[in-house]
């Protein structure tokens, strides 16, 4: 940990909220891999396990005007917004009761009411919806930060460019939150990146950037207010890159045989729920029956989440048509 509890000035509430997200996230993930397996689940899944320090980091400091557009593995990231667990898991089972009516399924996760705007299955695609974002941001005058979280496959595309041009040259307020997992798919990031340093890409733009250990609650909180800060101040973008590692494959149908074991317990090692909650026993801040209490509040939302999924009944045939265009 670069910082502790205690410097950062964390009270015990706060911390147990955020221990209680990042588990949260783990047992949602765990048990779409498990309605997957049972086929409650179809196309195609891709678990944010591992990554969870990332976005419990960053999202919980954004404020209420504030929007966010993700990449595919955007699950955790609704967690974080605070998105309804329930409707989440009827929306991955295709039912009507989802985010999404069960027409977006686990890729396209979207609740305007929490400025959630999307999931995008496309590489890179959500870049430049996030650019749009910030100049009608800047247009209205609504204050608010567009959070923009992409993968390091985006880095190649040309989009990344691009928005990172317009960003700049208009001072839009949009944070580029990138989440170096270190594979697109099954490729390793230096066999498609030709540079070493990513958030060094932003210095050609004249945007700010930091690199962080997304694996380190702390850290990530500590960089993503700093970041948030910068942005919200109208001096334009900024480009935080957060180095971290899903634990699983690229999606449900990868059995990972590119990574070696010997790299994957080095990772496992700073599983980041493992090590806050040793953060907190440590400072002193939690006792056993407050961690217990937090695990068994999460099992019960979750047994809750699939049983509403399962109730919520499929969308009518005929509702294809509908939500097309706004009336």
């Amino acid at each position: 940990m670069s910082m502790t509890l205690k410097e950062m000035w964390i009270a015990k509430e706060v911390a147990l909220e955020l221990y209680r997200k990042m588990v949260l996230i783990r047992r949602f993930e765990e048990k779409c891999a498990e309605m997957y397996g049972r086929a409650k689940i179809g196309g195609f899944l891709h678990l944010y396990i591992g990554e969870e320090a990332v976005a419990t980091g960053m999202i919980p400091l954004l404020q209420p005007q504030d929007t966010i557009v993700s990449h595919y593995r955007e699950h955790g990231h609704a967690i974080a917004r605070g998105l309804d667990t329930k409707r989440l898991m009827a929306e991955l089972f295709g039912r009507s009761g989802g985010t999404s009516k069960g027409k977006g399924g686990s890729m396209h996760l979207f609740d305007d009411s929490k400025g959630f705007l999307g999931g995008y299955a496309i590489v890179g695609g959500m870049m430049p919806v996030a650019t749009g974002i910030g100049l009608a941001s800047n247009y209205l005058k609504t204050n608010s930060v567009c959070l923009c979280i992409f993968g390091d496959g985006a880095v190649n595309q040309g989009e990344f460019h691009e928005s990172f041009n317009l960003a700049s040259l208009w001072k839009l307020p949009v944070l580029f939150l990138l989440e170096n997992n270190g594979f697109g798919m099954g490729t390793r990031v230096e066999r498609a990146h030709a540079g070493t340093e990513i958030f060094h890409l932003a210095d050609a733009f004249r945007i700010p950037s930091e690199k962080v250990d997304g694996m380190d609650l702390l850290a990530m909180r500590d960089a993503s207010q700093r970041a948030i800060d910068y942005v919200r101040s109208g001096k334009g973008p900024f480009f935080l890159e957060a180095m971290c590692y899903r634990f699983r494959g690229h999606s449900m149908a990868d059995p990972v045989a590119y990574r070696n074991k010997e790299e994957e317990e080095l990772w496992k090692r700073k599983d980041p729920i493992a090590n806050f909650r040793r953060e907190m026993e440590l400072s002193g801040l939690v006792t056993p029956k407050m961690i217990a209490d937090v695990e068994k509040s999460v099992e019960d939302e979750m047994a809750e989440a699939v049983q509403f999924a399962d109730a919520s009944p499929p969308l009518a045939p005929e509702a294809i048509y509908d939500d097309i265009y706004k009336e």
